[in-house]
């Protein structure tokens, strides 16, 4: 049985073996380049973060996050640290809540791989979508809170937050088909037939008229942390995947987990509730009119080809995890795990792309 994701994810643990680095040589590079860093220091690893390696760094003042490349064999492009270094670094001062940012290392002689260095901000980090324990109204305010602030994100200029080459304007959906049809078929372990017709399919049928802003590409309830009491996002987490491109394919990646499989085990799927609106969790179509609300959209066409395009994505991004465990790369003892999620994701994908025209 797989343990609860609440526990298994959450908190801090002793580093890794194979995630140690030299801490001396870590509290010298901060005391040269983070403001106000004063020791000693100690060094705790977050159990979450498959793909970077997370690390809370504790000194007597203050608490610090470290994210870092992993050691070892890499995909090409993966594990772009040096990207979310920029992306907060611009969205901070703008006031959109993410975490402060303090200082990038490409210096890999330090502790290995490059990294950088950010304030730690105390809240909670949720997993469970269905947000047990809470009120209907909670519930309601935390899911507002959640599409108002990706909106938010989409609204920002990209050009006044100084993100000129951050990525292409136009042409998102292809240039990620591409990417993550790569990184498939580098990590390939088994043949998987859906996988095969989506690679095909997909580029193919692109919706027209899509737009560019920033995307974070995998925001969900997990890389967010919410005020300690109130129904507030105090920073949004993750940007690895952040880039320019079409804000429809972010804000439905998002929106999967209204219509996710069931059998994914570490994030409960709304798709099988039949009682949103008494748990007070807004309905799709509730959550799509948030969204277009707060944008300025008149509605959100083409639904079932975004949601065939990220279950391909999303099964790309599971099946890197994959090939990472088989490299002996992975920073999650729970990696292994994914490999039983690509197929279901492919097929669900696949289903969604014959209710978009896909004959077969």
């Amino acid at each position: 049985m797989t343990a609860d994701p609440q526990s298994q994810f959450s908190g801090v643990k002793e580093v890794a073996e194979a995630h140690r680095f030299d801490e001396a040589a870590l509290a010298s590079w901060m005391a040269r380049h983070v403001e106000g860093y004063a020791g000693p220091l100690e060094v705790r690893q977050f159990k979450g973060g498959q793909s970077n390696p997370t690390y809370q760094l504790i000194t007597p003042r203050q608490k610090y996050v470290l994210r870092r490349k992993p050691p070892g064999k890499l995909l090409p492009s993966a594990h772009a640290v040096d990207r979310e270094y920029r992306i907060l670094a611009a969205l901070h001062p703008l006031g959109f809540p993410v975490a402060r940012p303090y200082a990038l290392c490409e210096d890999e002689s330090i502790i290995g791989t490059m990294f950088y260095v950010m304030d730690m901000v105390e809240g909670r980090i949720l997993w469970d979508q269905t947000l047990p324990g809470l009120a209907p109204a909670e519930r309601r305010a935390i899911y507002e809170a959640k599409v108002r602030t990706l909106a938010d994100l989409h609204r920002i200029d990209w050009r006044v937050a100084g993100l000129e080459g951050f990525g292409k304007e136009g042409d998102y959906i292809a240039r990620q088909i591409h990417r993550w049809t790569k990184q498939y078929q580098a990590s390939e372990t088994t043949k998987i037939p859906e996988m095969d017709a989506l690679i095909e399919w997909l580029p193919k049928n692109i919706p027209p008229g899509e737009t560019t802003t920033i995307v974070h590409g995998d925001y969900r309830l997990d890389n967010m942390i919410l005020h300690p009491t109130e129904p507030r996002i105090l920073a949004v987490l993750d940007w690895e995947l952040s880039t320019l491109g079409d804000p429809l394919a972010d804000f439905t990646y998002h929106l999967m987990q209204w219509v996710m499989p069931s059998s994914d085990p570490v994030r409960r799927s709304l798709a099988n509730l039949t009682n949103l609106t008494e748990l007070g969790i807004p309905t799709r179509d509730e959550y799509v009119d948030l969204y277009c609300q707060r944008v300025g959209r008149a509605g959100l066409p083409e639904l079932d080809y975004y949601f065939a395009y990220n279950g391909f994505r999303l099964a790309g991004i599971l099946q890197g995890i994959v090939g990472r465990v088989r490299d002996g790369t992975a920073s999650n003892a729970a990696a292994a795990e994914n490999e039983g999620r690509v197929a279901p994701l492919a097929q669900f994908a696949y289903a969604f792309a014959q209710r978009a025209g896909l004959a077969g």
